[in-house]
């Protein structure tokens, strides 16, 4: 099974791997580095799914509280800090 249990819609990309770096290395080039989006434009598909599923269910549903877990997900692997 996927990391991504959310259908076969768009998943996240993960951030190309450093060349000849340790993962060390490439967390403090991640860190260092500024996101290249702004926040209310990075991650466009799991926002919108959170947002419908938060209109529709509340956000103590246990799905919309998987689909704000992705969403954080998918905004940490564009640079951002949340």
């Amino acid at each position: 099974m996927s990391w991504w249990p959310f259908g076969g819609g768009a998943k996240p990309a993960l951030p190309p791997a450093a060349p000849g770096g340790s993962a060390a290395a490439a967390a403090a080039g991640d860190a260092a580095a500024k996101p290249k989006k702004k926040i209310c434009c990075a991650c466009p598909d799991t926002k919108r799914l959170r947002d419908e599923c938060i209109a529709t269910h509340g956000e103590e549903e246990p799905y919309c509280k998987a689909l704000i877990e992705a969403h954080l997900a998918c905004l940490r692997l564009e640079g951002f800090n949340v």
